[in-house]
């Protein structure tokens, strides 16, 4: 679970830098300036160390780098307050491949409720595509507020929510999966 975090973390390092820096300075191009070069630096340090830079990475850096830039040279933060639903978009096209969800799950669900965790990933996809479109509509209103709101809270609530439910659900399925072949005899 800590590397799933810890990816999470470096995906969004450049979102994270904006909202800190914003909450603290209220100006939207300081803001969007140091996330810029935190990419940047995330980039450089991984070149340095030589770890492998993931797909994700780079396209988190790309899209920080051109969408800061067009905030940048237009003063309009909404180009910059898309950039997280690019990243759900594309993360919900990847959660759209059949079975992507039994790689992550515990040996009790690969072998109990297989079809529950394709369910469950199906859902996922679907939550990044609905999550990806309000991050665009509160963009679009240009409110920078809401916006730090939408994707701090709601975003991230949403998700928690969405693993809260999952293990239930999971936890109630496995349970009684468990209790019926406890009570059934098995054949000799």
């Amino acid at each position: 679970m800590a590397t799933v975090f810890r990816q999470l973390f470096v995906d969004f390092f450049s979102t994270i830098v904006f909202l800190a820096v914003y909450a603290v300075s209220g100006n939207i191009l300081i803001a969007t300036g140091v996330a810029i070069a935190g990419g940047i630096a995330q980039f450089a340090v991984a070149l340095i160390r030589r770890q492998p830079l993931e797909t994700m990475t780079l396209a988190s850096l790309a899209l920080v780098v051109v969408l800061g830039g067009a905030t940048l040279l237009t003063n309009d933060p909404r180009f910059v307050l898309i950039k997280p639903s690019i990243a759900h978009f594309a993360i919900g096209a990847i959660m759209l491949k059949r079975g992507w969800m039994l790689r992550y799950s515990p040996p009790k669900v690969r072998d109990l409720i297989p079809h529950l965790a394709v369910v469950a990933g199906y859902g996922w996809a679907a939550l990044m595509f609905v999550l990806g479109l309000g991050t665009i509509a509160v963009a679009l209103t240009g409110d920078i507020r809401l916006w730090a709101i939408y994707v701090s809270v709601i975003a991230v609530g949403a998700k928690v929510l969405a693993f809260a439910v999952q293990y239930v659900v999971f936890r109630i399925a496995i349970i009684r999966r468990l209790r019926a072949a406890a009570a059934t005899p098995s054949s000799l």
